[in-house]
């Protein structure tokens, strides 16, 4: 089996679910309310949109401002998936899905006012994340990001183990201190910070689980995808109570701030 019949397979099997993370439409509004007041006609750049949750509820949202909001992805099925679910929820002259990579986004600097990225920046690193990102920032934008992160002092060598294998060893799980101290040198003031509740993992796990039991072991590559979901869900059983995800608001300093980077 090659890792792209795996990739296949793997999409496939989260191919329709409303989230491809943990999450919430209360979370969404919640880190949304955290930002502060948007300017008029606001423009929102979702990274690592996938079937588009978060893009399509900030388009309605912020729709009295007359928001624009540009959903990146690099596949193309999630992509049809939010282009589909605008029209249906009319905001499809507001929500523009576009292919692209989020670690080299094809836009020029200050481009966006509120830059959106929820569960998808560990795909680049939180650090990366940070730096590549800011330059995309409008005088006074706004960054939003969530990442997972241990919440036990001491992580159980099972949950290491696990989540060793899953993120860059180059960029680790770290603790909330550890993600604020990166914000903070990275050069970004902190507006809000949100821990995620344990039901914003059942809205992604609850469809997951359920589309694992009804999938085809039989098609390509789905036995090594259905491994992999398996293990990832028996993990969050098992050590759930040892990370978790944290949402950020990030706003980056500016010669006002005199330096200072208050929590």
């Amino acid at each position: 089996m090659t890792d792209n019949t795996f990739i296949k397979a793997f999409l496939s099997l989260h191919r329709g679910l409303p989230r491809q993370g943990p999450g919430s439409d209360a979370t969404t509004r919640h880190l949304l309310s955290l930002c502060g007041p948007l300017p008029e006609r606001p423009r929102v750049l979702d990274l690592g949109c996938g079937p588009g949750r978060s893009a399509l509820l900030l388009a309605e949202e912020a729709g009295a401002l007359g928001a624009e909001v540009t959903a990146v992805d690099l596949h193309e099925g999630f992509l049809d998936e939010v282009r589909a679910a605008a029209a249906v929820r009319g905001t499809a002259d507001r929500v523009h899905a576009v292919k692209a990579d989020m670690g080299a986004v094809p836009y020029e600097d200050g481009s966006f006012d509120l830059v959106w990225a929820e569960g998808s920046a560990y795909n680049i690193g939180f650090d990366t994340a940070l730096a590549r990102w800011k330059r995309l920032l409008a005088p006074g934008g706004t960054l939003v990001l969530t990442e997972c992160e241990w919440t036990a002092e001491e992580p159980s060598a099972g949950a290491r183990a696990f989540w060793d294998r899953q993120w860059d060893l180059k960029n680790p799980l770290r603790s909330t201190t550890g993600n604020l101290a990166s914000a903070r040198a990275a050069g970004y003031r902190v507006l809000g910070v949100h821990h995620l509740p344990d039901s914003d993992w059942d809205e992604y796990y609850g469809p997951l689980a359920e589309r694992v039991r009804t999938a085809d072991p039989s098609a390509p590559g789905m036995p090594a995808a259905l491994a992999s979901t398996r293990e990832e869900l028996d993990v969050r059983a098992r050590y759930g109570h040892e990370y978790g995800y944290t949402g950020y608001v990030l706003r980056p300093l500016t010669a006002g701030d005199g330096g200072a980077r208050p929590a």
